[in-house]
């Protein structure tokens, strides 16, 4: 039974996510949910028009809804979250944190202070519209 036992115990107790630098998080899920959390939180104080608001929120709040019913454990969340081990899903998050605040101080929302020129978005002789 010890033979048995011994790979679901592996299973349990991660050692290494075998990924450079990303080191094996004691307990992702309440630092996962917190993170989400915080990220809703700032997102609330951009204006609703802004698009990286509406996308950001929609994301996170579905991420934190899979988080949030997840019964399985960590290896389901991984499964559903879909971007690898529960340690790359933790570090997304806090890089999305850290773009919603500073989304809050950059304010791509607000109009432009010069204008563009008129020939900006044109690339190597092409003329928008033309392929």
């Amino acid at each position: 039974m010890l033979r048995a036992s011994r790979p679901l115990l592996t299973q349990l107790i991660k050692s290494t996510t075998g990924i450079t630098g990303l080191l094996v998080h004691p307990n992702p899920l309440p630092s996962l949910l917190q993170t989400y959390q915080s990220t809703l939180d700032v997102l609330k104080t951009l204006p609703s028009h802004a698009a990286y608001r509406q996308s950001a929120e929609t994301l996170t709040q579905r991420k934190l809804e899979i988080v949030q019913g997840a019964l399985g454990g960590g290896m389901k969340v991984e499964e559903m979250l879909g971007e690898g081990q529960i340690e790359q899903s933790l570090d997304i998050a806090e890089d999305e944190l850290a773009l919603a605040g500073n989304m809050l101080e950059w304010k791509p929302w607000e109009p432009l202070v010069e204008k563009p020129m008129l020939d900006q978005w044109e690339y190597f002789g092409q003329r928008p519209g033309q392929q």
